[in-house]
């Protein structure tokens, strides 16, 4: 598993054309700008999850 996951698409528009965001306070971790649409957005994992049920 990689340190830092890169979104693939735009979760607004669908498009690819991402780039990582820099705020006018610097680069921020997990910040990404659409230049499709114009929106930025950003990215944090919440943890990981046990699984629910029986494999069986």
């Amino acid at each position: 598993m990689s340190e830092r996951g890169i979104p693939f698409h735009c979760p607004y528009c669908g498009d690819t054309d991402l780039w990582p965001h820099e705020a006018s306070d610097g680069p921020g971790h997990g910040q990404w700008e659409c230049r499709s649409c114009l929106r930025a957005f950003s990215l944090k994992m919440l943890g990981l999850v046990r699984p629910t049920g029986s494999a069986s």
